[in-house]
């Protein structure tokens, strides 16, 4: 594998590609053209090429790309050839459809612990899951062989940053945050925000040009 830092526009079309290499190969389809595979993905033949060109020389001139060994390289690059362990903070009606989404264990993330502040909830279980109080969550991850991989933030915005702050502290360096508030972790810990109501406020943007 190349040691290149891949763009970040690239990253985030990588699981797109490799969503729609999976479809393909349940049909049993073995090659699939670069064009085939950008129209799938919602992109173009040129900018499919030159994101998979980051990744190393694949496909064959006037034939395509072999379906397995691309799903393969794409695996690789996206750290996707061990399973990833998950926690979940916040066991809300967001935090508690997460736990149950069956999604994640199909693509490799498995969510091994839930936390909340609530002590209604603490000790009650969500699919298979027991919810412990989100103080355990230091003790949960020393006690979990290799530690935890990617903690999910699902509280309300005033506890987010507490959250993330725990997690920091637990050795977590990857963090999902679903509250409306930007959180701050060191610059070893990598975060991604998702803001349903930011992303509704740019489809609002585009509704009005139109």
């Amino acid at each position: 594998m190349k040691k290149t830092t891949l763009p970040q526009t690239t990253i985030a079309r990588l699981p797109v590609y490799l969503r729609s290499l999976v479809l393909m190969a349940n049909k049993g389809e073995q090659i699939i053209s670069s064009e085939g595979l950008a129209q799938l993905a919602g992109t173009n033949a040129a900018q499919l090429r030159k994101d998979l060109s980051y990744l190393g020389e694949f496909g064959t001139r006037g034939v395509g790309y072999e379906v397995d060994q691309l799903i393969n390289e794409i695996s690789k690059w996206l750290g996707l050839l061990r399973d990833r362990k998950v926690v979940i903070a916040g066991l809300g009606r967001l935090g508690g459809a997460l736990v149950g989404y069956q999604g994640f264990s199909q693509r490799g993330f498995k969510i091994i612990g839930a936390f909340d502040s609530d002590p209604a909830k603490i000790g009650r279980t969500v699919d298979g899951i027991m919810i412990r109080h989100i103080n355990e969550l230091e003790e949960a991850v020393q006690d979990t062989p290799a530690g935890i991989d990617i903690g999910v933030i699902a509280t309300q915005a005033p506890a987010a940053q507490g959250v993330a702050d725990k997690m920091v502290a637990s050795g977590i360096k990857a963090i999902i945050n679903f509250a409306p508030i930007t959180i701050e972790v060191p610059e070893d810990v990598v975060v991604r925000q998702v803001d349903l109501s930011v992303e509704l406020q740019i489809l609002s943007y585009y509704l009005q040009k139109s």
